[in-house]
């Protein structure tokens, strides 16, 4: 491989730049030289011979595109030359077999976990306080700010104290200085925690429960079940108004059908049965308190790595994403799925282009064909309102060469390795398989992070090329660069770099070894997530239909 350009697969007749490549640059490929007619920033992509309008683009081995004019051997890729272009899918039409990656250097691994009576476990040990209806909200935040600072949950405030420090500069008359006057960080101890063995209290406000259609609050009701059910939480506060959609009674039906023998402590408290504000909210904050007692006696203990569930999620995605840090969480993906674990694969707008591939991996026909309908389904509701799946990929995606959604896709299914797929879910819907499992949710960051924690995931890997600070407020998230620049100028938010792979430094399967090993330590709670520390607690229930 040359270390300024790629081919990704051998029938792809468009190569990578992996280094910025200036015209007249002689370029070898399939025993062919030729020269580049234009420059090619890093991460972008050239065409290996002429091709002629709607002629077909193939990257990964796939269908990705198709060219609006013509472009000349050597010439630059972009939305100006070229338009999304993917394949049709029918049902399973292979039989697919798997060779799995040696996982016995892992086999008598474990993490030190919280144990749920249900058979589950934790990464961590959460309290969760949220509300059925916006109109709660306000009385959710309240809570907040009673109980963060006093159990000592709270983090210093380095920015409040600027703030005064500018003041006091402003008082002293001295305005000059505020021009240059720096940050300095976090300079303040916060109190110590009362409760030792709870990771935090975590507070999911949403703007749902009431207005909009039916369907929305019930998939409401279902992904705040889901959030209970988590093994990453002890138990929940939750606070109902009364007359709103999202009633109680379909919450706990919801939670009756993940299990109907939950034993975790669950909290819940109507407004307008409880009378004023005052009593409803002094009604929560005691309950909870001798609740957080109570479950402030659990403790970590060894669990199997076969207890995991990992959602594999992107954003921010760049040109690089697709050949280092998405393949690399794919072979950790796979390790897992060997180990008896579970991985979860979202974002099914980028799926677009490599279903049938998918499709052919799925371990029976009514899987495959469950997957085939969730996305006809999709794409088309995502049609009736004026989109489409080509419309997904982000300014910054393009910017940075993922220039059609079957290339931004192709690079993005890399998140799922090999492994057979064992489970299809719809949004909401709970991981109850081992192995690799495609989860309905939409290509928006946060919707889909906040779909995967809902459906069980008690860690997740998150690539990206571009930047994003994505957290949970549940499930670590475990932050990978596609590239060592992103790493070096965002290190407050990135946990891996995947740069090495680029750089030729390290195999993809060396850099998901790597991966396995940092999730342990993660699951283990000796090392926190970049985004765990900044309090990224990332929550947007989707509303079916509206976004990417």
């Amino acid at each position: 491989m040359s270390s300024k350009y790629l081919k990704i697969h051998p029938s792809d007749n468009v190569l990578v730049a992996l280094t910025d490549l200036k015209a007249g640059e002689k370029i070898g490929s399939n025993g062919t030289s030729f020269s580049l007619v234009e420059d090619v920033p890093a991460k972008h992509k050239f065409v290996e011979k002429a091709m002629a309008p709607d002629e077909e683009i193939i990257m990964y081995g796939v269908l990705v595109g198709k060219a609006l004019k013509p472009i000349a051997a050597g010439g630059s890729i972009g939305t100006h030359n070229v338009k999304h272009k993917s394949s049709a899918f029918a049902g399973k039409s292979k039989t697919f077999t798997w060779q799995a990656p040696d996982v016995s250097r892992w086999k008598n691994r474990t993490f030190q976990g919280f144990h749920r009576k249900d058979g589950q476990v934790g990464t961590a040990n959460y309290w969760i306080v949220l509300p059925l209806v916006f109109c709660e909200n306000r009385n959710v935040n309240v809570i907040r700010h009673a109980f963060e600072e006093a159990l000592g949950f709270s983090k210093p405030d380095a920015y409040k104290d600027y703030v005064q420090d500018l003041v006091k500069l402003y008082q002293e008359g001295k305005t000059d200085a505020i021009a240059t006057y720096n940050f300095k960080g976090n300079n303040t101890n916060g109190r110590s925690k009362v409760f030792n063995n709870i990771d935090g209290i975590k507070f999911l406000t949403h703007e749902g429960g009431c207005g909009g259609t039916r369907q929305d609050s019930e998939a409401l009701c279902a992904l705040l079940a889901g959030y209970i059910h988590n093994p990453n939480v002890a138990g929940a506060t939750v606070l109902s108004l009364g007359c709103q959609n999202a009633q109680v009674d379909i919450l706990k039906e919801k939670l009756n059908k993940l299990n109907p023998n939950l034993s975790k402590p669950l909290i819940v408290l109507e407004q307008q049965k409880e009378g004023t504000e005052q009593e409803l909210l002094a009604q929560a904050i005691r309950q909870t308190f001798l609740a957080l007692a109570e479950v402030n006696k659990q403790e970590r203990k060894p669990a199997p790595l076969s207890k995991l569930v990992v959602g594999l999620e992107c954003g921010g995605s760049d040109g690089f994403s697709g050949i280092s840090a998405n393949p690399a969480i794919g072979h950790t993906s796979d390790l897992i799925a060997a180990l008896g674990g579970s991985s979860v694969l979202s974002e099914f707008p980028e799926l677009c282009g490599v279903e049938q591939e998918l499709l052919n991996r799925c371990e029976s026909e009514k899987i495959a064909n469950r997957f085939a309908d969730l996305m006809r389904a999709y794409s088309k509701a995502a049609e009736a309102v004026g989109s489409g799946f080509d419309m997904n990929p982000s300014p910054g995606n393009i910017k940075d060469g993922l220039i059609t959604d079957a290339m931004k896709s192709a690079g993005a299914a890399k998140k799922g390795g090999t492994s057979p797929i064992t489970d299809v879910l719809d949004y909401t819907e709970y991981v109850t398989k081992p192995g690799l499992n495609l989860l309905c949710t939409p290509g928006n960051d946060v919707e889909s992070t906040t779909a995967l924690a809902g459906s069980g995931c008690n860690v997740m890997l998150f690539t990206t090329g571009l930047g994003t600070p994505t957290g949970n407020p549940i499930s670590p998230v475990v932050k990978l660069s596609s590239n060592t620049k992103l790493a070096q100028k965002m290190p407050d938010i990135i946990d891996i770099d995947c740069g090495p792979v680029i750089a030729g430094e390290k195999t993809i399967e060396q850099m998901g070894e790597d991966i396995l090993e940092f999730i342990i330590d993660i699951a283990s709670g000796t090392k926190k997530t970049k985004a765990t520390q900044l309090g990224q607690d990332d929550f947007i229930p989707w509303k079916r239909g509206v976004s990417l």
